[in-house]
């Protein structure tokens, strides 16, 4: 999933923005259960296919848009292609984490983990540079870390799984603002800079006979093609709608993704809701409430202030 934002040109929402932002957030919520469809295969197999599917997708938007340049350009930089190559690196972690927790029966930990992204981020703004935060946010914050406390208590070792998709997705949101492409071509940049590994890693699965692309069954194969339309379709309408949202607007409704995920895996997968995660999750709940209304009031102070 992406989270980056931009302020749209006369902060203020457009039917269009949000149209495009909720299609991404919804497809986002939807995807557990296609992957879950896939949790016979690995998760690395499912990962290159993703990464490999998603080429001539964002390749095809690139030559639509008419921005083939930026990436030409992007490409000859050393400095930026080293750059992609670390929020490349960070988004293949992310994505692995991700199938392999829905496979194997923990999405409750995966939404948890995009619960908490959004403190995080706050978090390592703090930290990393300097932002100030008022006590509202220091409150969201510590309530997230006593809610890992509690899961910690009760399994004896830490949410590996939720604090993973959170420590890869903080990163790569916070590499990739030093990115200076747009979102489409810096995701174009990603997968071509991933592709070499992917296209090996299912080269070597074919020669051994363990792939699952055209040597099992169609459905497979095709879920497998699939893979590309569900990872760069929402990540191009993110990216396009979020231009036309407030900073507001985009931070309310990135929490769509996370329940949808919640949901399914209580009422679709069936996955334990303890008494741990009953005293965990309302936690990072109400940390959200009060991290968003705090940031509300700071956005209408602002709109207040004379230019």
């Amino acid at each position: 999933m992406t989270q980056e934002s931009a302020r749209p040109p006369e902060d203020e929402d457009t039917l269009r923005g949000f149209g495009f932002a909720l299609g991404a957030y919804l497809l986002w919520g939807f995807l557990p259960l296609y992957m879950k469809a896939l949790s016979h295969v690995s998760p690395v197999e499912v990962i290159s296919h993703r990464i490999l599917w998603s080429v001539p997708i964002a390749g095809v938007l690139l030559i639509l848009l008419g921005r083939t340049a930026d990436l030409r350009h992007a490409i000859r930089t050393p400095s930026m292609l080293g750059m992609a190559a670390v929020t490349a690196a960070l988004i293949s972690v992310n994505w692995g984490i991700y199938v392999w927790a829905i496979g194997t029966g923990h999405a409750l930990d995966a939404a948890l983990g995009y619960y908490i992204n959004p403190l995080f981020s706050v978090f390592l703004g703090a930290v990393i540079l300097k932002e100030r935060l008022n006590p509202a946010q220091w409150v969201a914050i510590a309530l997230a870390a006593l809610a890992v406390g509690v899961l910690t208590w009760d399994a004896g070792r830490l949410p590996l799984v939720a604090l993973g998709l959170t420590l890869s997705w903080g990163a790569y949101a916070f590499f990739k603002k030093s990115l200076p492409i747009g979102p489409n071509q810096g995701f174009m940049l990603e997968v071509l800079l991933l592709t070499p590994p992917a296209l090996g890693y299912m080269i070597w699965l074919a020669v051994t006979g363990q792939g699952h692309f055209l040597q099992t069954t169609s459905f497979d194969t095709w879920m497998l093609l699939g893979c590309g339309l569900v990872t760069a379709v929402p990540l191009i309408l993110y990216a396009n709608g979020a231009k036309g949202l407030r900073l507001s607007t985009i931070a309310i409704m990135q929490y769509i993704a996370p329940t949808m995920i919640f949901l399914t895996a209580v009422l679709i997968f069936g996955e334990e809701f303890g008494k741990a995660r009953m005293i965990a999750f309302p936690m990072i709940w109400a940390a959200l409430v009060i991290y968003t209304w705090s940031m509300l009031r700071q956005a209408r102070s602002r709109s207040r202030r004379p230019s």
